[in-house]
């Protein structure tokens, strides 16, 4: 017998016209936040940022590659790492169906990691994803975009990560629990794992110039893993147990 609270047919119906309600609540908030986003003020970059693609060496403004509009994904795969971080190639798994109809909106997505470029092509091809990858090694990228720390910042407490602070990092603090398994699937420590974050940055091309529009880090994610939408429609929703996926081609 089911421990879930169970109905009438008719019970159900109700139930679910008034979820409905919330539902479109929801989607004309979301509505209005996206309108938001467009809205806030693009800040101009003069910085010069190189990059390594497969292409050869490039600017910000190539890894449009001739459209207005540039999404960024910060994966997390840094230069210590032997594979790249597990919650990162899930979100990426997604990318590879978007790329072809965001490019016929006039905008380019690419993933950019600190690791070195023969890295990203090596487990690009395990993964069998074709989406742009740039390497971001030896450039500011990462850190400009608040998704790079240094162990000095992680040990005195200046990591300001998702616009906050964070406290600094014990050591002794970080050998076990889902952190610690996750750094592990990408071959590393808790302190060398986290010194690499997640994220998402919006950029605009215009006359020549790159402005910065948006980016998002941490829970501001979650639209972006294409499960998440389907497991929070499932029965029992995402029904988490620390780290309970795996790259696509490490399951049983």
């Amino acid at each position: 017998m089911t421990k879930h609270m169970t109905g009438t047919r008719s019970e159900w119906l109700a139930a679910r016209l008034e979820l409905l309600q919330a539902e479109k609540d929801l989607t004309r908030r979301s509505d209005e936040l996206a309108r938001r986003r467009q809205e806030l003020p693009w800040v101009r970059i003069d910085k010069e940022y190189r990059f390594e693609t497969d292409e050869g060496s490039a600017s910000l403004a190539d890894l449009f590659r001739g459209r207005s509009q540039l999404l960024v994904y910060h994966f997390m795969f840094g230069p210590d790492y032997t594979a790249g971080c597990p919650s990162c190639s899930a979100i990426a798994d997604g990318l590879n169906g978007f790329v072809v109809h965001l490019a016929n909106h006039d905008v380019t997505l690419s993933a950019v990691s600190r690791a070195p470029l023969a890295k990203l092509q090596a487990y690009k091809r395990r993964m069998g994803w074709t989406f742009p990858w740039a390497s971001s090694h030896g450039s500011d990228f990462n850190a400009d975009f608040a998704v790079r720390f240094t162990e000095q910042q992680q040990r005195e407490g200046l990591v300001e990560y998702n616009y906050g602070s964070e406290a600094p990092l014990v050591r002794e603090a970080g050998g076990e629990g889902p952190v610690a398994e996750i750094a592990a699937m990408a071959g590393t420590d808790v302190a060398t794992y986290t010194r690499e974050r997640p994220g998402m940055s919006a950029f605009a091309l215009e006359d020549g110039v790159v402005y910065h529009a948006y980016s998002a880090y941490a829970r501001g994610l979650d639209g972006l893993w294409g499960m998440y939408q389907w497991l929070d429609r499932a029965p029992k929703g995402r029904n988490e147990t620390g780290p309970w996926f795996r790259r696509h081609d490490e399951y049983n």
